[in-house]
């Protein structure tokens, strides 16, 4: 079964540099997470930034981590703390400067112990790497489930040197901000240039930067163009200046004034924000490059005024290269100010041409813009989630441990005594911690109810108190006056409602009869049976099949107790012929189901319908149940023969591709119990391996091959999702878990040899039931 579906991104933590420090990957890392956040509004974006020890930032609350570059320790800690954050995806912004250790290798400590896939995007991707930087990109490259370059000679690079799979590299430009595609003269008097024709470099000074050379040409340029300025932007680069101070920047101020041209040679000694960068780009006539060294695969700065339609210069590094071919700019030999002046010239004298070539940049930058930029790293991501889930990174290093058939987990009843209190059952948890703030639900007290009375039958000490517990909680939350059960409780015990969702009331209605059924206690027995008596009317009223299927339960267990009771077998009845006319309405042979769509909590249908036709006489309902629940038991099979539950994100509708995240516990609680009681009224050995499989997926047979089921806490994780489990451990999964443990206790404590000979039992219903102390119980005629 392959995977078809996607569920949406929470959370995306991006590691690097971030501003305010001042440097190019800083500021690629928070326009990252910006435009992200701002195309993807409800993935949640964090980043982890680098720090170099050079000075204290002040950083924006988007950055949630600081790592110190040079503190071993420091990373394994990052690890875990991204780990906690429950991140679907880390991205990584890689340079080999910005890491501690030789060649940047500290980076891969923290990536060894990340759950989370791994996007990595490579700022430098070498021709000629040492040995030790080829190590830590190929150990990179394993770690990472997605690569991305911004160049297509970094694929290259990546391929034909370090051996990476072409399928495994995603290209995807530089991003830059959306400008205007506008007249220099617009912004130009804002720096006093009205008039003038304005040539512009900006980034980060250091030596490598070659603007000694376009200095060294001003004096050419001024005897054809008098009017022309050079503006170089940009602040020294930090590790320049903590090492030399600013003698760059003071050398290239004392060849302008050697040269005479210093009045033409303006140096803003300023880190702009992108809003004062756009207006220095945008009074640009021509954007000049001058870099001294080919070995540059991407240049934010370039991408940047290529992107606004800049007339641009460039000597001949590889980034250059790519993105001004096709006329999108000139080259010009490395270290050449004769070339630069010339090229110079020959644009300013043809405004024709330079403004068709500001086009052909500026088409090619509507691909680069952040929003479509963001677009192309979420489909990274994306395939990144996918990857990681099929990975064998994930299968060994996380793999659960292997529990043997017919050997189950001892029973720990740790999480549930947690997450519940005086008043009843919590509704969700933070981890494995209450959380308190979600207050209490009737559909989750019920099904604790009928854990409850099922830890009574077995002897287990505490379990009549929660029983009590559980029980007062469904008293208190019926409501007499609308004849239903309230859901939703606040923590301070106010109710959010009068009357409850159907799916609450119904399973509320569950938990009663098998209260009744299980219990032999008269002070349970007399209470549940006040409250069903009350609450069944309302199920004649039910619309929807689930809260249906869920009566149906309850009132087989029930009828177990009290077969006479002639309002209880017509309301059965009456049930069961709804869900047997909504089969028949929409079955066909390739869609055998009681609806158009699988939702939640499927395989109860099926199991409703099989009980119920065991209790009435009714072999076509028995039948039906026993082809629908075959049939969902196959979807729900995965070739390598596991169980994959119907993902809660989109579902299965007929016609259509089902989703395979996130999976619910609820959906193999359901599959188990259904299967079981399908064994136990045909005798097919077959219908107990299913029930086998659908536990097996808590222990961790699933896609992913991670265990549902924390046997340190007792609780049971809230879903499968696409690359991890969720980490929280709410009461509805809790419960799923330990009411399917419950179920299997009695036939699947024997070894597999015994359960396979063991003679099979056929539920058939007693004509006179015998309560607990061995009396006969009269079935209430009414």
């Amino acid at each position: 079964m392959s995977l078809v579906s996607v569920s949406p991104m929470n959370t995306l933590v991006v590691i690097g540099n971030h501003l305010p420090r001042q440097c190019g990957i800083a500021t690629y890392t928070a326009d990252l997470c910006a435009a992200v956040a701002h195309v993807f509004p409800r993935t949640a974006v964090f980043a982890l930034a680098m720090n170099d020890g050079v000075e204290d930032y002040d950083y924006p609350e988007r950055v949630r981590f600081t790592l110190d570059q040079y503190d071993l320790s420091a990373y394994r800690r990052a690890a875990d703390s991204i780990n906690l954050s429950n991140a679907d995806v880390v991205c990584v912004q890689h340079e080999y400067g910005i890491y501690g250790g030789s060649a940047g290798g500290d980076l891969l400590d923290l990536l060894r112990d990340l759950r989370a896939p791994i996007v990595t995007t490579l700022h430098t991707v070498l021709r000629e790497p040492s040995a030790e930087q080829r190590r830590v990109l190929v150990e990179l490259a394993q770690l990472s489930n997605r690569l991305v370059v911004m160049s297509e000679r970094g694929g290259t690079f990546l391929r034909e040197i370090y051996g990476v799979a072409a399928d495994k590299i995603d290209v995807i430009p530089h991003g830059i901000p959306d400008i205007p595609f506008l007249d220099p003269s617009f912004h130009k008097d804002q720096f006093h240039a009205e008039g003038k024709q304005v040539l512009l470099t900006f980034g980060l000074l250091s030596r490598n930067k070659g603007l000694e050379h376009v200095i060294a040409a001003m004096p050419t340029i001024l005897t054809h163009h008098p009017h022309v300025v050079y503006f170089v932007l940009g602040t020294t680069h930090p590790h320049v200046r903590q090492h030399e101070g600013e003698a760059y920047r003071t050398s290239l101020k004392a060849l302008a004034r050697s040269l005479g041209v210093a009045e033409q040679v303006i140096f803003y000694d300023q880190f702009v924000a992108i809003d004062r960068l756009v207006e220095f780009i945008g009074a640009a006539d021509i954007y000049i490059t001058p870099y001294l060294n080919e070995a540059q695969i991407v240049s934010g700065t370039l991408a940047y005024t290529v992107g606004a339609g800049k007339a641009v210069i460039s000597t001949p590094y590889w980034y250059a290269e790519e993105l001004l071919a096709d006329g999108r700019g000139m080259l010009v030999p490395f270290a050449d100010p004769a070339a630069i002046a010339e090229r110079v010239q020959a644009l300013l004298d043809n405004e024709a041409e330079r403004h068709a070539m500001r086009k052909r940049a500026y088409l090619l930058g509507r691909a680069m813009i952040w929003p479509r930029v963001a677009e192309r790293y979420m489909a990274s991501f994306q395939r990144a989630r996918v990857e990681h889930r099929l990975s064998e990174r994930v299968g060994t290093r996380l793999r659960a441990a292997d529990w043997h058939r017919g050997v189950l987990p001892p029973i720990n009843l740790d999480h549930l005594r947690r997450m519940s209190d005086d008043t009843g059952m919590l509704q969700h948890a933070v981890m494995a911690v209450p959380n308190t703030n979600e207050g209490y639900t009737t559909d989750d007290n019920a099904r604790a109810l009928i854990a409850a009375v099922k830890l009574e039958e077995l002897g287990h000490p505490g379990a009549a108190d929660l029983a009590t517990r559980y029980l007062a909680f469904l008293w208190h939350a019926f409501n007499p006056n609308e004849g239903r059960f309230r859901n939703f409780m606040r923590y301070d015990r106010h109710w959010l409602e009068e009357a409850g969702s159907e799916d609450s009331h119904a399973r509320a209605l569950w938990a009663l009869g098998t209260t009744l059924h299980c219990s032999a206690r008269p002070d349970l027995i007399g209470v549940a049976d006040a409250l069903f008596i009350n609450a069944l009317p309302a199920a004649l009223a039910f619309t929807h099949p689930r809260p249906i299927a869920f009566a149906l339960l309850g009132l087989y267990e029930y009828l177990q107790c009290f077969p006479g009771d002639r309002l209880a077998q017509q309301t059965q009845a009456t049930l069961a012929a709804n869900l047997l006319a909504r089969y028949a309405e929409h079955r066909t042979d390739d869609w055998r189901w009681f609806s158009p769509e699988l939702t939640y909590d499927n395989a109860i249908l099926p199991h409703a319908l099989l009980l119920s036709g065991s209790t009435l006489g009714r072999t076509d309902m028995s039948a039906v149940g026993l082809e629908a629940l075959a049939w969902l038991a196959a979807l729900q099979r995965d070739e390598a023969g596991h169980m994959v539950p119907i993902g809660c994100h989109g579902f299965a509708q007929r016609g259509t591709a089902r989703a395979r995240f996130d999976q619910q516990p609820l959906e193999a609680h359901a599959m188990a119990l259904a299967t079981l009681d399908a064994w136990r009224i045909t005798g097919d050995d077959t219908w107990l391996a299913e029930t086998h499989r659908a536990f097996d997926w808590f222990l961790g047979r699933n896609d992913l091959g991670l265990a549902l089921y924390d046997p340190i806490t007792g609780g049971c994780h809230d879903g499968l999702l696409m690359d991890r489990v969720n980490q929280n451990q709410g009461a509805e999964s809790t419960l799923a878990y330990l009411l399917t443990r419950l179920a299997l206790g009695r036939v699947t404590d024997l070894p597999s040899s015994v359960l396979i000979a063991a003679e099979h039992v056929v539920l058939t219903p007693p004509v006179v039931p015998v309560s607990r102390n061995g009396r006969a119980r009269e079935g209430r005629v009414r």
